[in-house]
């Protein structure tokens, strides 16, 4: 499987889509020093997921860009990589119907358990 090339310059979604970055996949780590591994592909890794706004169309009312949304399992894109000043990124975009809320602050990735 080859490297995906990294889309270069600004990115602006068009009418009221949303991309988001900075989607946990990976292990987790609890505030007692437990060690929760990925579960990605499984049926525990079945969980809606919290993510960055990272950009928004003009007409989306709901949410703003550095903004923490929680999203449905599995109602995101594809990643696919950005080009930034601090290196390559992965986005996904959004089903705007599928967020669940949002927060201006990240929060806690154990959310996630407790929500399902």
């Amino acid at each position: 499987m080859g490297l995906r090339p990294a889309v270069q310059g600004e990115l602006r979604p068009i009418r009221d889509k949303i991309l988001v970055y900075n989607m946990n996949f990976g292990e987790e780590t609890t505030k007692g020093g437990l060690i929760i591994p990925g579960a990605d592909g499984k049926v525990e890794g079945i969980k809606p997921r919290w993510a960055q706004v990272y950009a928004v169309g003009p007409e989306q009312l709901d949410v703003k860009v550095g903004e923490w949304i929680l999203i449905e399992h599995g109602r995101w894109t594809r990643k696919f990589l950005v080009e930034t000043q601090d290196g390559k990124i992965p986005v996904h975009g959004v089903d705007n119907n599928a967020i669940l809320m949002a927060a201006d602050e990240k929060p806690s990735e154990n959310l996630n358990h407790r929500y399902n």
